[in-house]
């Protein structure tokens, strides 16, 4: 399914001092980032935002249209740039091999030009909404609660809560949808705060046929439904009942146990076996990740956060990498066979097929990803214990000479043996103290 890198972290053009120059920063990086094997750009919200209290990261929406190219709300740009800027890097994205997805903020607005008294319930609200791109104005009857419906699910910080029953609204947010993808060239959407309005308005942007090329183009989509992983299935669910493009989801519940994994003291990795995440229960929607701008601000993974990383670029699902992992905290580590980089591209040319777990004990975890097609699948093991760990497993390969591609020890780097295989498939696989190693056939 590819490796996705979240683009951003929160407050990202002030702390990299790059404010108004992030499209810009990012552009430079795409090349190599391509190189690695990285496949998809996850991109902040490239809309015109409120910016009540200084400068937004785009999750106020005000003006959806301005990209950073029209005088308002304080500045011609963005945080990011300018729109020119955004297609340039989109367009340089592309050239690389990347796909570019968009930041979707549906649920909600901010920076309304009026306040306007809602006759249904009699309260003022700020509603009054005339964007100066001339698209998508709004007023009351565009928001909880209208005429179309009362309320829905949720209502984020207060702001005013769209209504997409209103014909109105939901016309306009398809028709932005479009435009994002035919004229912007966005290829896909990450759906910000899903929880608060119906799955539906998703499956319509979903079922989208943008034309591209010449062709028509079927938008990628995940949704951030931030809840267990039953409630998670059950929107997933909803949302892609009778779709022919189906959206996926964060694992969330495949998160915290990363996170455990990470930060508990001797913590089982039998159960990494278990049911209960997405990444288990549908692989083929589960957007696997470590850490995000949201979590990290909150509960953030301090310890072996590379065993995370290990377990999500070796298993099924669609992972995504954080940028302050894995470049400000120096995760990447493009040269090396300890850092992400080398997980990325093991996971592009090896990690296909299904999954078989070989061995799941308290302190030791072999999985075998079976292959398919061109990648041809791999041996991974974890090691909880602080030395050196492995044992025999019985293996798909007979006669097969495997290679340790990337490994990472607590303390220890040093790299594991090459393996060969029985006549039964059967060999030994060992990873560093506190650490794992990944191996692969050479066939």
């Amino acid at each position: 399914m590819g490796v996705l890198m979240q683009a951003f972290y929160w407050d990202c053009p002030k702390l990299e001092n790059q404010e108004f120059q992030w499209w810009n920063f990012l552009k430079k990086k795409v090349s190599s980032l391509g190189k690695v094997g990285f496949t998809a750009l996850w991109l902040p919200p490239a809309n015109k935002a409120a910016n009540i209290d200084g400068m937004s990261m785009g999750y106020d929406p005000y003006d959806y249209y301005d990209l950073g190219d029209i005088d308002q709300k304080g500045f011609i740009k963005t945080w990011f740039g300018s729109k020119a800027e955004l297609v340039e890097l989109i367009r340089t994205a592309h050239e690389n091999r990347l796909e570019v997805y968009a930041d979707l903020v549906l649920n909600h607005n901010s920076g309304a030009d009026a306040d306007e008294t809602n006759p249904i319930d009699g309260t003022k609200r700020w509603t009054k909404f005339n964007p100066k791109s001339g698209k998508f104005s709004r007023n009351w009857k565009c928001f909880h609660p209208s005429p179309y419906e009362t309320w829905d699910d949720m209502v984020f910080e207060g702001m005013p809560d769209l209504c997409h029953r209103n014909p109105q609204v939901y016309t306009e947010l398809l028709e932005y949808a479009r435009w994002l993808i035919e004229e912007i060239g966005f290829d896909g959407f990450r759906y910000d705060c899903v929880k608060g309005y119906g799955g539906w308005m998703i499956r319509a942007i979903q079922e989208l046929r943008g034309i591209k090329d010449e062709k028509g183009y079927k938008p990628f989509g995940v949704g951030e439904y931030w809840d267990s992983d039953r409630s998670i299935s059950d929107w997933l669910d909803e949302t892609n009942t009778w779709s022919d493009n189906p959206v996926a989801a964060f694992d969330f519940p495949l998160r915290y146990r990363l996170r455990d994994l990470c930060q508990v003291y001797g913590y089982s990795l039998k159960n990494l076996t278990d049911g209960g995440i997405l990444m288990k229960d549908a692989p083929s929607q589960a957007v696997t990740f470590v850490e995000n701008h949201d979590v990290v601000r909150n509960d953030p993974i301090f310890t072996d956060k590379m065993l995370a990383y290990a377990f999500i670029l070796t298993h099924e699902g669609y992972p995504c990498v954080f940028w302050q992992d894995y470049y400000t905290w120096g995760l990447g580590q493009e040269d090396s066979a300890n850092g992400i980089a080398a997980l990325v591209r093991i996971h592009e040319d090896y990690a296909g097929g299904s999954t078989t777990v070989l061995h799941a004990g308290d302190d030791l975890y072999i999985m075998q990803r079976n292959g398919y097609n061109s990648q041809r699948g791999l041996i991974f093991v974890l090691n909880n214990r602080g030395d050196w760990n492995g044992v025999s497993v019985q293996t798909q390969w007979k006669n097969t000479r495997f290679v340790p591609m990337a490994w990472r020890g607590r303390n220890d780097l040093n790299a594991p043996q090459e393996k060969w295989t029985q006549e039964d498939g059967c060999a030994d696989f060992w990873s560093p103290p506190r650490g794992y190693a990944v191996y692969v056939p050479q066939c």
